[in-house]
């Protein structure tokens, strides 16, 4: 089927999941390791803009984006025509070994659009935690220091280094030791559960007086940071914040890096968050939206710390493959040319005009936060700011049965996020908040099942 004849409106024609997601289940349970999970056992078998059509024909909105992937819309149009223009042409060559203009331009393109004025380099790889670990690579190797510095609630992969940079335990650390040594955690800007009044500068303070005092500043290689927290909670740090680290990184040779994994390109209305408070960081990793679905993640940085690594220090035989590359132009030219982080303000504007009332209305409602079309809410029992996970859960699953696609997240669980693609109709996104809307309604009113 043409993905462009699939209508943008959500359609059940089988309770979820259909029988035919249930056989794929089945067969999924023999062949496919338990330890790798998904959010709900609907197949899809194709989809475009903000809708998912599963292999039983029901429609789904799409209000996660592939965990912030699709920025662009599914099947985006001119992400499909590169991506098969130049699968026609080659696959890849290893850029390492013959080297091609695809991956060139889209250096090119993150230096242009990466914060800051000064000369900037860029090296592509595959994945954000791939990303973040040559980041912490180039850090060191320049710095010729050890130590790394990561926050609560952080989240920064799942492979070695970055498990051991990432904060939640279960199910991204529990049994997987032993860790990466040299890192050290300190406390996040978390205004919902930070002290009453507590400024940006003041969480500021407190994060670098532990860094002084645990682990001396002529020993830190770099300040890693989210500028807003994805997986753990979507967490947006008090206004100050970020400037004041990434000042006191300045003042002490410390190199300050920006993961942008999930909250680049247009998601946050800004072409990155870091855009927001005019921070500047010495690297910057990027992945997810970059390429409009494909596997493409980068780091970005000023050009003295990125020259500085020794030839041959950095690569790896599929990162900047020509495909992906091809989607990243193609991507990149999709959120210019449609304005993406406009439609990002707008979402977020319109995600917080539902939300502001549900929260009013539902004392379960604990916090309504974020940037853009990066926005969530957090569930507490009522009077309290215990962390509800269960309504959390509910919540999600009562969405699911009706063909919504919302995830959860949270250092605690209590976290549902929204993250539409960023060319969603807004009455395909209306439709979207009000089921959650009635999902809400339904577990926190303690009428659901």
């Amino acid at each position: 089927m043409d993905t462009s004849l699939i209508q943008q409106r959500r359609n059940l024609v089988t309770e979820l999941p259909g029988p035919n997601s249930k056989e794929l289940d089945r067969r999924r349970s023999a062949a496919v390791s338990p330890a790798v999970s998904s959010v709900l056992p609907v197949y899809v078998h194709e989809a475009s803009g903000a809708i998912l059509v599963d292999v039983d024909g029901n429609s789904l909105i799409d209000l996660g984006a592939g965990i912030a992937v699709v920025s662009v819309g599914h099947a985006a149009p001119a992400v499909v025509d590169a991506v098969q223009a130049q699968i026609g042409r080659f696959a890849h060559t290893c850029f390492m070994v013959s080297p091609y203009e695809a991956y060139v331009a889209v250096c090119e393109a993150l230096n242009t659009l990466a914060p800051g004025s000064e000369p900037k380099r860029t090296a592509l790889f595959n994945s954000g935690a791939e990303a973040v670990e040559n980041a912490v690579k180039i850090a060191r190797h320049v710095t010729g220091r050890q130590a790394v510095i990561a926050f609560d609630h952080a989240y920064h992969g799942r492979t070695n280094l970055t498990m051991s940079l990432t904060a939640k335990n279960m199910p991204y650390r529990d049994r997987f030791g032993p860790f990466a040594p040299e890192v050290y955690r300190v406390p996040m800007s978390y205004p919902y559960r930070d002290p009453d009044g507590m400024t940006g500068e003041q969480a500021a303070e407190r994060a670098i007086e532990q860094i002084e005092r645990h682990v001396g500043a002529d020993s830190v290689a770099c300040v890693l940071i989210e500028p807003i927290q994805g997986e753990g909670g979507f967490i947006v740090p008090a206004t100050g914040f970020l400037p004041a680290v990434a000042a006191w990184c300045r003042d002490h040779g410390v190199v300050f890096a920006a993961d942008e994994v999930q909250t680049g390109f247009c998601r946050t209305g800004d072409w990155f968050a870091c855009d927001f408070e005019g921070v500047v960081p010495d690297l910057m990793t990027t992945a997810k939206a970059l390429a409009g679905g494909m596997p493409l993640a980068a780091v970005t940085g000023r050009a003295d710390l990125m020259d500085a690594v020794h030839v041959g220090g950095l690569g790896g035989t599929y990162g900047g493959n020509p495909v992906a590359c091809a989607a990243a132009l193609a991507s990149i030219d999709t959120m210019k040319d449609q304005d993406l982080a406009e439609a990002a303000r707008r979402i977020g504007q319109t995600v917080t005009a539902r939300l502001g009332p549900l929260q009013a209305s539902h004392p379960g409602i604990g916090d309504v936060r974020g940037r853009g079309a990066m926005m969530a809410l957090e569930l507490v029992r009522p009077g309290t700011k215990e962390p509800d996970a269960e309504a959390a859960k509910r919540i999600a699953s009562a969405c699911h049965r009706a063909g919504v696609v919302v995830l959860s997240c949270g250092s605690y669980g209590n976290v549902i996020r929204l993250l539409p693609p960023l060319v969603i109709e807004e009455d395909l996104l209306g439709d979207g908040l009000d089921v959650l809307a009635g999902a809400i309604d339904e577990v926190l009113s303690g009428s659901a099942d």
